[in-house]
């Protein structure tokens, strides 16, 4: 875990609203001391659905965990988190989360994506503090030359981290913006460049030239770039941000997820459905408004947050 992730009740607070939520469902339908199975299971796909886990990582969850079960006619509160908990767990890690790996020899690229409204600016901000937190030099690149006060913003961040934002001029083509930012990080030695791209949802067709040309200006810039690609998602918008999810994936080389403002939202269950329906990491969370509310994900944290109550039960 991440340097800001030593906080363990922090990092809980943030998916408090998610545990009132599914959390506190899971709890309701164990209060008996025993429950018939056929009852218990729909209530479970029930629960799951409203979580926002989705119909078809629900349904796989509760094909798994009868299952694991099938040989118990009756359920205890306690049986039902072992269970559950090992079930979460086998459906997340169908597909291991691959590490972060930086680059070696020169800048490490990392290309924000996502719709406006996300947040994704602000946790351009965020990470950038996280990594001059390891001692890592960064740059900013205001690549989002669309919106209007998006490169100002960016660049206000920039000044409060002290540390360079290369910016564009409005509606200047994002790739030409990318190019001067990889020059700058080329030149001055940065081992981390996180660039903020523009967040228009288009025909598919205009997105998916857009940041096909993205990448290729900055592949030639530095070899092997974009290193990372990250799709920033508002969690408050639920299945919207699966399929935000599967569009971007389809037509980008996505290697994570960022959710943002999952303090805020209690439909945390999303985070299995992207991962099971697309196969792609939550690399981070943010909690809050502050630089340093960015964590980084901890599945076993967060699953101690849905259902960790449970194990206290008889």
């Amino acid at each position: 875990m991440g340097f800001f992730s030593k906080d363990k009740n922090k990092y809980l607070h943030g998916f408090a609203k998610t545990n009132d939520s599914l959390g506190r469902k899971l709890r309701f339908v164990t209060e008996n001391k025993k429950q018939n199975k056929d009852d218990f299971m729909e209530q479970l796909m029930v629960t799951l659905i409203e979580a926002d886990i989705g119909y078809q990582t629900s349904e796989l969850i509760c094909d798994r965990f009868f299952e694991t079960c099938q040989n118990y006619y009756y359920l205890f509160a306690k049986d039902i988190m072992n269970f559950l908990g090992q079930t979460f767990r086998e459906v997340y890690y169908e597909k291991e989360d691959e590490e972060i790996v930086f680059n070696e020899n020169g800048p490490t690229v990392i290309l924000m994506v996502g719709v406006n409204g996300s947040g994704k600016t602000s946790t351009c901000a965020k990470l950038a503090n996280r990594y001059l937190a390891e001692d890592r030099k960064v740059a900013l690149v205001a690549a989002d030359t669309f919106r209007a006060g998006a490169m100002q913003q960016l660049q206000m961040w920039a000044d409060r981290l002290d540390v360079p934002c290369i910016c564009g001029k409005e509606n200047e083509d994002p790739s030409s913006v990318l190019v001067k930012g990889c020059r700058y990080a080329k030149e001055n030695d940065i081992d981390i460049l996180i660039c903020d791209t523009a967040g228009r949802l288009q025909t598919k067709v205009n997105l998916m030239a857009e940041l096909e040309k993205m990448t290729r200006v900055v592949g030639k810039e530095i070899p092997g770039a974009p290193h990372d690609t990250w799709l920033v998602l508002d969690a408050n918008t639920g299945q919207n941000g699966l399929s935000q999810a599967e569009l971007f994936n389809e037509i980008t080389d996505l290697n994570g997820i960022i959710l943002t403002k999952m303090d805020g939202t209690s439909k945390g269950g999303i985070i299995i459905a992207i991962k099971h329906m697309t196969g792609l990491p939550v690399r981070f969370i943010t909690v809050g408004e502050g630089m340093e509310d960015i964590q980084d994900f901890d599945f076993d944290l967060y699953l101690d947050s849905i259902i960790g109550d449970l194990a206290h039960a008889k």
